[in-house]
C-alpha cells in the first residue's frame, strides 16, 4: 500500500501535503510517487546527490536562467533551481492512480495568449530577416504564454489535468504533477533531453509538428509533411545541435539511431536518439546540454543572445528541464531529464501559464508560425479544459501510422543523405591515416561548437586536438595544424571584438606560414584577407545540404551559412601566394579554396550533412600537412581544451 490516498486525502480536506511529485515514465504501467522536502540551491553543480542506496536521490526543477551558468544570456526572471530531495519514493499501479486521482472538471477564466497573434507574427518576421538572415544562426526558437486563472484549489485542478493526460495523452516522455510548496507542474512532455544510465548518455532531438486529430490521423498528409523540406532540414538542424553537445558529453560523441515517429494524441514529430559513453558527474553533463536546440536554437551561445534580443520577459521553467538524479546497483550516478515543453505552471493563487514555442528556420512563415504554437498548446489546453478534448484510450483505437510501411520507408529515406560517419557504429581505436597520426591541431572556436564535432573527425583521422575559444590568448607553437572554426555573425564588421581577433590571428598564421585550415567563418575571413569581396545572401544557407565540384571531385556537403565569398576564377594572385578556388559556376560564391599552407571551406564538413565531410578533411589535411620526420607522437582521439 502507498501512501498516495493519504496524500489525496490531504489535498482533498484543502491541507498542506508537502511536496510531492507524481510521474509516469514513458511505456510504464505505473507511477513513481516522491516526496521529501525542497530546497533552493544556486548552481547546477551544488544538487544533492549523496552517496548511498540505490535508486532516485532528487527532483531537480531546473529554470532556464540557469544558462547563465556557461556565460549565456538569458532575461534572468529569477525562477529558483528547487531541489526535491527524495526520502521516499514508491511504486503506484496505474490503474489505482486513475481510480484515486481526481475526476473533476478544470474550470478556468480570462485565456489568453500574453503576446497576440499580430505581434508574434511580427516577431517571427524579424528574427528571420534580421537574425537568421544576418548570419547569427541556422535556428531559433521564439516563445509565447498562454496565461488563465484556474478556478478552484489549484492543486486539485493540476492533479485532475494530469489524470486526463494519463488518460488521453500518449507518447509523452514523461507525464508528470511536481508540486513543491510555491508551484506546480503539470505536464506531458514527448522529449528526452539528456540521459545516463550504465555509462550510456543518451539524447533525443525531437522536430518537425504534423497536428491531426488523433484516430482520424491522415495518413497521406503524413507522408507529405514527412516530404517537406521545412519539416527535414529542421529536423536535421537540430540533430546537428545535439551531435555538438554529444561531442562535449560523450567520449567518442553521438551515435545517431533512428528516425523515428513519435506519435502523441494531437501531433506527431520526427525524432532522432544519439547514444554515446561518458563518465562526467551527471550534474556537469546537465551543465554541458543547457539547453536542448528545439527550444533555443542554434548556435546555442548565440540563440541565446537572440532570445534575450526578441523575448522581453524571462522563460521560468520553460525549456529547462526536470532532472531526475540517483544511483543505480553499483553506485554509479543516473540522471533522467525531459524538457519542460507541453507543462502547465501554475500558482498557489490559480494564475495558470502555459508556455509554446516555435522553431524558425530559413522557410518559415510568420503564419505558419503562429498556427504551430496554438497547436503545441492543444494537449495542455485539452487537459486543463481549455480546447478540444482528445479522445480517452480506449475510447476509439488511435491509427499507429509508425508502423505503416510507406511511412517507415519514409522514415528511413531521411538518412540516405546523411554522413555515415554519425550513424555507424565507430571503433575508437581504429588507426588514423598515415601521416596525420599523432599530429598536433589546435581548433580555435568562433563561439559554434560544431568545433567538438569536427574534434571528433580530426581525431578519428588519428590527429591530438586541443580546442581553444576565440577569446582564451596563447601561443600556437607546438601545432602541427591550426584550425580557425566556425561561429555567428556578420564576418564584414570591422569593430566586432571577435571578428578582429579572428582576422589577426589568421593574418599571423598566414605571415608565418602555419598550416591553416579555416572553416564557414573562418572561412569567409580568410576570404577577406586574401583580399575577396564578401557578400550577404539573399536566401540564407542554413541548414542547406549541395553538391559541389572542389578540386576536381564532386562533394556532397551541408552549409550554415549567410555570408560568402565571390571570385571571378578559378585561381588567384594573394598577397601569400597563388590560391586555387572552388566556387559555384553561376554566382561565383567561393565553396573551398587551397594556397601553399592554407585551406579553406565554407561549408562544415563536419555536419551530419556532409556525407563527404571526412573525405575534404582527409584530402586537404595530406596536402596541409606533408610527412614530418623526428615528429614525438601523441595520443589521439579525445580533443583536450586549452
Amino acid at each position: 500500500m502507498t501512501h498516495l490516498p493519504e496524500l489525496l486525502a490531504a489535498v482533498a480536506a484543502a491541507g498542506d501535503p508537502g511536496p510531492f511529485a507524481l510521474v509516469r515514465r514513458e511505456g510504464a504501467d505505473h507511477l513513481e510517487l516522491f516526496t521529501g522536502a525542497v530546497r533552493a540551491v544556486p548552481r547546477l553543480a551544488d544538487i544533492p546527490l549523496p552517496d548511498g542506496a540505490s535508486g532516485p536521490r532528487t527532483l531537480a526543477l531546473v529554470p532556464f536562467r540557469q544558462v547563465a551558468e556557461r556565460g549565456f544570456a538569458c532575461v534572468d526572471d529569477d525562477t529558483p533551481l528547487e531541489c526535491l530531495e527524495i526520502d521516499r519514493h514508491e511504486r503506484v499501479a496505474l490503474s489505482d492512480a486513475l481510480a484515486a486521482l481526481p475526476d473533476v472538471p478544470v474550470r478556468t477564466a480570462d485565456a489568453a495568449f500574453d503576446v497576440d497573434d499580430d505581434t508574434y507574427a511580427a516577431t517571427v518576421g524579424r528574427v528571420l530577416a534580421e537574425e537568421i538572415g544576418r548570419g547569427e544562426g541556422a535556428n531559433f526558437v521564439i516563445h509565447r504564454c498562454l496565461r488563465a486563472t484556474v478556478e478552484g484549489p489549484p492543486l486539485v485542478a493540476a492533479l485532475a489535468a494530469l489524470r486526463r493526460l494519463l488518460l488521453r495523452e500518449r507518447g509523452a516522455y514523461w507525464t508528470f504533477v511536481v508540486h513543491t510548496g510555491t508551484r506546480i507542474l503539470v505536464g506531458a512532455s514527448p522529449e528526452r533531453h539528456v540521459s545516463v544510465g550504465d555509462g550510456l548518455v543518451m539524447m533525443n532531438p525531437i522536430s518537425g509538428t504534423f497536428r491531426h486529430t488523433g484516430a482520424d490521423a491522415d495518413r497521406d498528409a503524413l507522408l507529405r509533411f514527412l516530404a517537406d523540406p521545412k519539416e527535414v532540414e529542421e529536423l536535421y538542424m537540430v540533430l546537428d545541435e545535439e551531435l555538438k553537445m554529444m561531442a562535449t558529453v560523450a567520449e567518442h560523441g553521438g551515435q545517431v539511431v533512428g528516425p523515428y515517429l513519435k506519435e502523441m494524441s494531437h501531433l506527431a514529430h520526427t525524432e532522432y536518439l544519439l547514444a554515446g559513453r561518458g563518465t562526467r558527474d551527471v550534474r556537469e553533463v546537465l551543465r554541458e546540454t543547457m539547453f536542448a536546440p528545439t527550444v533555443t536554437g542554434s548556435p546555442m551561445e548565440n540563440a541565446c543572445r537572440v532570445i534575450a534580443r526578441h523575448e522581453h520577459t524571462g522563460r521560468r521553467y520553460y525549456a529547462g528541464v526536470l532532472a531526475l538524479l540517483g544511483r543505480d546497483d553499483d553506485g554509479r550516478q543516473t540522471l533522467d531529464a525531459p524538457i519542460l515543453i507541453r507543462t502547465a505552471e501554475i500558482s498557489p493563487t490559480g494564475g495558470l501559464r502555459v508556455p509554446v514555442g516555435a522553431t524558425l528556420v530559413r522557410h518559415s512563415t510568420p503564419a505558419g508560425e503562429v498556427a504551430e504554437t496554438h497547436a503545441k498548446a492543444a494537449g495542455v489546453l485539452a487537459a486543463l479544459g481549455l480546447g478540444p478534448q482528445a479522445p480517452a484510450s480506449g475510447a476509439r483505437p488511435p491509427v499507429r501510422l509508425a508502423e505503416d510501411p510507406e511511412v517507415r520507408a519514409a522514415l528511413a529515406a531521411r538518412n540516405a543523405p546523411l554522413a555515415r560517419f554519425w550513424l555507424d557504429q565507430r571503433d575508437p581505436d581504429a588507426p588514423g591515416l598515415p601521416g596525420l597520426a599523432g599530429r598536433r591541431v589546435l581548433i580555435v572556436d568562433g563561439e559554434d561548437t560544431f568545433t567538438g564535432m569536427l574534434a571528433h573527425q580530426l581525431g578519428a583521422l588519428g590527429l591530438a586536438v586541443t580546442l581553444r575559444p576565440w577569446q582564451a590568448a596563447g601561443p600556437v607553437t607546438g601545432f602541427d595544424l591550426v584550425v580557425v572554426g566556425p561561429g555567428p555573425g556578420d564576418p564584414g564588421s570591422p569593430t566586432a571584438p571577435k571578428m578582429a581577433a579572428m582576422r589577426d590571428l589568421l593574418a599571423g598564421l598566414l605571415a608565418e606560414g602555419r598550416p591553416t585550415l579555416a572553416v564557414c567563418l573562418g572561412h569567409q575571413l580568410l576570404c577577406g584577407l586574401l583580399g575577396l569581396a564578401l557578400h550577404r545572401r539573399d536566401a540564407p544557407y542554413q541548414g542547406l545540404q549541395r553538391e559541389v565540384e572542389m578540386f576536381g571531385a564532386r562533394r556532397r556537403v551541408g552549409f550554415y551559412s549567410s555570408f560568402t565569398a565571390r571570385a571571378d576564377a578559378d585561381r588567384l594572385a594573394t598577397p601569400y601566394g597563388p590560391v586555387e578556388v572552388a566556387r559555384d559556376g553561376a554566382d561565383g560564391a567561393v565553396h573551398a579554396l587551397r594556397g601553399r599552407g592554407f585551406a579553406g571551406v565554407q561549408f562544415h564538413p563536419e555536419s551530419v550533412l556532409s556525407p563527404d565531410g571526412l573525405a575534404v578533411l582527409a584530402d586537404l589535411l595530406t596536402g596541409l600537412l606533408p610527412p614530418a620526420a623526428g615528429r614525438l607522437p601523441a595520443t589521439t582521439g579525445a580533443a583536450e581544451r586549452a
